[in-house]
């Protein structure tokens, strides 16, 4: 087991716990408590989870969303596929809006040498395709949420509502047949905004987005055009949103 995936589960199964002892991290990864130890200062120098005398503790709440610098870690493979596949879809000359979070990070560091018009909603994107040869880039305004740097409030509905898009790349908090979700009020509100801004609206989302339900309601499933996903999804979930009025693409 690599430093990375043994990092991984450490974080998953504290996550699930909620705290849990540098014995029992010992034997879930198969490593001596030392190496334990070592592996929780550092993931707590991360600010991933809290380091306590004999163990560690989950940063996340139950109902909130997993910290950005979490999240960055998840996945990544997946993430990449789902991005490669929108950047697919994604025709030289198109003007984009691309939403927040890790999933869409990995599209816009694919987007940057491309002939495109990209206005991000996060300050993580923007620095991506800051200095693209062929990219026009358009900043909303708006204020920043701590560690997501998402820009949320009027400024950035009034950038959205004053503009339209090709295509909105939308990040999933939560989705099923019931509708997409988000954890942050603010945030449901722009991407509410991005739906009406754009022609086409394509949702990136991994597998485990489709049995998580999240505070804020955003839109319906009908209201986007495609999902991407990765091919380890459950047919009942995919065939749940298909029917529910959109195309499911697998990757």
């Amino acid at each position: 087991m690599t430093i990375g995936d043994r990092h991984r589960r450490i974080l998953d199964a504290v996550r699930q716990a909620g705290q849990l002892g540098v014995t029992q991290l010992a034997e879930l990864t198969g490593t001596s408590e030392m190496t334990v130890r070592r592996d929780l200062e550092q993931l707590a120098d991360q600010g991933m989870l809290e380091r306590y005398r004999g163990g560690a503790r989950s940063l996340t709440l139950r109902g909130e969303e997993p910290p950005f610098g979490v999240r960055t870690h998840e996945g990544r493979d997946a993430k990449r596929r789902i991005a490669e596949a929108v950047t697919d879809l994604i025709v030289d000359g198109e003007s984009i809006v691309l939403d927040s979070g890790t999933t869409c990070l990995e599209v816009a560091r694919l987007l940057t040498p491309r002939r495109l018009t990209v206005m991000p909603l996060s300050m993580h994107a923007a620095n991506a395709l800051t200095g693209a040869p062929q990219l026009r880039l358009l900043l909303p305004g708006g204020e920043t949420r701590p560690g997501e740097l998402a820009l949320t409030g009027p400024l950035t509905e009034a950038s959205l509502a004053a503009l339209r898009f090709d295509t909105a790349i939308l990040g999933c908090c939560g989705l099923t047949a019931a509708g997409l979700t988000a954890y942050d009020l603010a945030d449901a509100a722009i991407k509410r905004a991005m739906i009406s801004s754009a022609h086409r609206v394509i949702a990136v989302a991994d597998p485990a987005k489709f049995s998580r339900t999240a505070l804020a309601f955003v839109a319906p499933v009908s209201a986007l055009g495609m999902v991407i996903t990765t091919d380890d999804a459950s047919e009942e979930d995919t065939s749940a949103l298909a029917a529910a009025g959109t195309i499911v693409h697998k990757v």
